[in-house]
């Protein structure tokens, strides 16, 4: 299965390439897996064919609510867009919500609209290769420094955890060491936060676990918290991360070029509690311009829309 290495391709921009080019630029670049974030039928049909390996979202929290309401929706949606590819397009994971909201009344929907998809998946055969998953933000988790403390913030985390132990699924999480350290520069220093060789070391006291890097330390606290809730094989990828390289605080090329380079670099050797590979998906492929929020937020991409780098960055072969 392809995908060491991903890409978040969003496409909230008016001056963004074609489907079928943004797909060629993935390819020439080595990217080897594409998250997008609806069921977008031309960038599905761009993918046939790709070997690209592909996280699929489901949509907003209207799309959660729909999936959770019907077995026979769930069967609809899966008809449409994961049999109607499945002969040529690689789609590995099924996320069923992007950082929903636990005061939403969708939260309680999450687990629902999972076990809906997965028993769609079943009915069509394609549970072994497709699994469903969640994707969670930081803030899914109560306490995360040291990486040994990580437990969930909300009760139903747990239950959803124990879904996907028991489907043998991943948890999707969205790690951004770049807003931890805006957020507490006073205690976290750039150099631990941006992959920076040379950055002071941090051991963890709950289990002797050294840390050289934050991301190592963020993914860590999310493996805890799965062990503490009863699915301790449940395996962590890395569904977003980057860095902005203009327009806030700490916002430069330098430093979106040092990070995202060090992710794409790190993958391969997985955390101090996890060794091995950790599937990483970089935020994102384009600047995009008709993202709303903080300016900050439009200038995430590894690409300008004209295809052109922002800077350089290497995908191993």
């Amino acid at each position: 299965m392809g995908g060491v290495h991903g890409v978040c391709y969003g496409v909230l921009g008016d001056n963004l390439p074609s489907r079928a080019d943004v797909v060629q630029l993935y390819k020439s670049n080595n990217i080897q897996a594409m998250r997008i974030y609806f069921p977008d039928q031309a960038a599905l049909a761009a993918l046939r064919g790709s070997g690209i390996a592909v996280i699929l979202d489901v949509g907003g929290v209207d799309a959660v609510r729909a999936l959770a309401s019907s077995a026979s929706a769930a069967a609809d949606w899966v008809q449409a867009n994961v049999q109607a590819y499945q002969s040529d397009v690689l789609i590995k994971y099924i996320a069923v919500g992007n950082e929903v909201d636990p005061g939403d009344g969708a939260a309680g929907l999450l687990l629902p609209a999972m076990r809906n998809v997965h028993a769609a998946l079943a009915s069509a055969g394609l549970d072994g290769s497709v699994k469903v998953s969640t994707a969670v933000k930081m803030d899914a988790f109560a306490d995360t420094f040291p990486p040994s403390r990580g437990v969930f913030a909300q009760g139903y985390m747990a239950d959803v955890a124990r879904f996907l132990a028991d489907t043998g699924a991943p948890l999707l999480a969205n790690v951004y060491p770049y807003f931890a350290y805006r957020d507490d520069p006073r205690n976290i220093s750039l150099e631990f936060a941006s992959f920076r060789p040379g950055a002071a070391t941090v051991t963890d006291g709950g289990n002797g676990l050294v840390y050289t890097n934050l991301l190592d330390a963020m993914v860590d606290a999310v493996y805890a918290a799965l062990e503490k809730a009863g699915a301790p094989g449940v395996k962590v990828v890395v569904s977003e991360s980057g860095w902005p390289s203009a327009s806030g605080f700490a916002a430069s090329v330098d430093n979106a070029r040092q990070y995202n380079q060090g992710v794409i670099d790190h993958a391969r050797q997985g955390t101090p509690r996890k060794p091995g590979v950790l599937e990483t998906y970089v935020f994102a492929m384009f600047n995009e311009n008709q993202k709303t929020g903080d300016e900050i937020e439009r200038h995430f991409g590894l690409f300008n829309p004209d295809k052109s780098p922002v800077y350089p960055i290497t995908f191993p072969n």
